[in-house]
């Protein structure tokens, strides 16, 4: 059996259902190819991000953070309540929701725009065709298409030291499914999805909650400022990271896990009740091409791309985690869009260089562009601009007045090289800054941009002063150029 179509995505998370999307509406015979199933084996679009990342730890995130403002976080706002019971099943009902309706969602959506949906695996062969074995058939069915977009995701990266083993040795997905609060919580790695899901199960009661991580520097990727105060925080809020610790072993005795490691003091050893194994993530690569296909991946799995996602094959594009740059929905997204863009005959491109990224703990880590030791190593000269939240009539009234943000501008052309923020609502308040540098703008810029009082965006107001010494909310200081 063979059907042909226009374009043929492989993967339906969100730089493959978006691709599929923007190529229907742009009048393309589309079909997407996805293979991913949820616990009651129903098949679900969506991928990793809508299913088993984004949006079950966000809602589990929201929910933890109403719980702990309950428990103690009420009172200084004069608002007092009783003793305040966690219902976990109740919680992770709530998220199971959310993702159903979004999941379905989409399915809505592939229906409103036109696109097909083939539920099972793909794989492409030689000469832009894409073999599908679907689930409950014998028979694998062959799809021949113009134009193929591989967008098979990532998968979380197993530990040999560290395997996993039913609920007590589990990975991020596991992480989002516990049916109680451990007491002791281990999790190796102290990177984004190993901090959002530590301060998840702090909040709900974990006793302890320990961090190993492996490398002795803490969030390298992020402006070593707004790191160093993220560290403090989260030590604050009973995160016990430990930088320098590489896990060695670990085996499961009983109902606990024995987990062996290296520091700077030699052997350790340290038992949880649970252990999380959150050590980054890796491409879906395996099996996705024939070998007479002759797909081009580099050493990590990555498949080889330009700047426009073109692969090596003529027709064939890939996008979202499966190449290079961060491994984030929205940079996949975007790319889904610029080749749709590209295949419809358009001009098209992603700019990699105001990609946001954000981390979803309390506060909120937020940045966009490059980081003071980014613009040292490249000899760059800039001015940095500073403005504490601690300064900010909203964050107080908000009872949220930590951290801060930072402008970072090239010297010479006061151009905006970066932004930098760890403080409340930062995920949102990013957008703005993002905005100002995609339309290549200035300190200065947004220094003549008014923004609405008391809000908390002001702050970014106030950074852009900062730049250049002309902060109106707190004392002048030394302007910093390097």
């Amino acid at each position: 059996m063979s059907d042909r179509y226009d374009v043929v995505v492989i993967g339906g998370g969100p730089a493959g259902y978006v691709a599929a999307i923007r190529c229907a509406q742009l009048r393309l015979k589309t079909v997407c190819v996805d293979e991913w199933t949820a616990p009651d084996g129903r098949a679900v679009l969506g991928g990793t991000c809508l299913n088993a990342g984004c949006i079950p730890s966000k809602a589990l995130l929201e929910s933890s953070e109403h719980y702990a403002r309950a428990c103690d976080g009420l009172a200084s706002h004069g608002v007092r309540v009783g003793a305040v019971k966690l219902d976990l099943g109740a919680m992770m009902a709530r998220k199971d929701g959310i993702v159903g309706d979004l999941t379905r969602g989409i399915e809505q959506l592939f229906k409103a725009n036109g696109v097909h949906w083939i539920a099972g695996r793909g794989q492409l062969l030689a000469g832009r065709r894409v073999r599908v074995r679907e689930a409950g058939r014998e028979q694998a069915r062959t799809l021949e298409a113009a134009h193929v977009i591989l967008a098979p995701g990532s998968s979380s990266m197993e530990l040999k030291q560290a395997p996993l083993q039913g609920e007590l040795v589990v990975d991020s997905a596991g992480a989002l499914a516990f049916e109680r609060v451990p007491k002791r919580l281990g999790i190796i790695g102290a990177g984004v999805i190993g901090l959002e899901l530590g301060s998840v199960w702090r909040r709900l009661g974990a006793e302890t909650v320990t961090l190993l991580e492996a490398q002795d520097s803490f969030l390298p990727m992020v402006d070593e400022q707004v790191a160093k105060e993220a560290l403090r925080i989260y030590g604050a809020q009973g995160l016990d990271i430990r930088l320098a610790s590489r896990v060695t072993g670990c085996r499961v005795k009983g109902r606990t896990v024995e987990v062996r490691y290296e520091d700077g003091e030699g052997e350790q050893q340290a038992r949880f009740d649970r252990l999380i194994v959150a050590v980054g993530r890796r491409p879906n690569t395996d099996g996705l091409a024939d070998e007479e296909a002759r797909l081009l991946l580099d050493e990590w799995g990555l498949i080889h791309v330009d700047e426009q996602c073109r692969t090596n094959l003529p027709g064939v594009y890939a996008i979202g985690d499966a190449v290079r740059g961060p491994m984030l929905a929205h940079k996949g997204s975007e790319e889904g869009v610029m080749v749709a863009e590209l295949i419809a005959g358009h001009a098209a491109r992603v700019n990699y260089d105001t990609i946001p990224s954000v981390i979803y703990t309390h506060p909120e880590i937020a940045w966009v562009g490059e980081s003071e030791q980014s613009l040292r190593a490249a000899g760059t000269d800039y001015r940095s601009g500073v403005f504490p939240f601690a300064a900010s009539g909203r964050a107080r009234a908000l009872g949220e007045s930590g951290g801060f943000i930072k402008v970072l501008a090239e010297a010479g052309s006061d151009r905006i090289r970066g932004v930098h923020m760890i403080g409340p609502q930062c995920g949102e308040l990013v957008a703005e800054a993002v905005i100002a540098m995609e339309l290549g703008g200035s300190a200065e810029d947004l220094a003549l941009t008014m923004f609405a009082h008391p809000t908390l965006s002001e702050s970014l107001h106030e950074a852009a002063l900062a730049v250049h010494g002309r902060a109106l909310h707190i004392p002048p200081r030394r302007r910093r150029k390097r």
